[in-house]
């Protein structure tokens, strides 16, 4: 399954490796003055989606028909399984993570 990363300042790449998960992750920690620019996100040809924010809220959504879920301080390690688990197309096993309805 194919998939893509947005990278915090908007950039965006086609399938770039999961050997760069932990990179995607790292951007959150410079900068962390500038909100405005607080996401990175990897999302699905499927359109799932799992976005991390400056404040630790993970999301996870379909972009095409909502139902928007979230978990609060999910540890680094987790984040990138669950984008592991997310470019696989394994949305089941997402699924059973505990999140809850909503944006956060």
């Amino acid at each position: 399954m194919g998939y893509h990363v947005t990278h915090r300042y908007g950039a965006m790449s086609s399938a770039p490796g999961i050997h760069t998960f932990p990179a995607l992750l790292g951007e959150l920690k410079t900068r962390a003055h500038d909100e405005e620019h607080g996401q990175v996100s990897v999302t699905n040809d499927a359109e799932w989606c799992i976005a991390v924010n400056l404040s630790g809220i993970v999301t996870f959504e379909n972009l095409e028909s909502g139902d928007p879920r979230h978990m609060k301080q999910v540890p680094g390690g987790k984040i990138l399984e669950l984008w592991g688990l997310l470019v696989q197309g394994d949305v089941a096993t997402i699924e059973q993570e505990p999140w809850v309805a909503g944006y956060g």
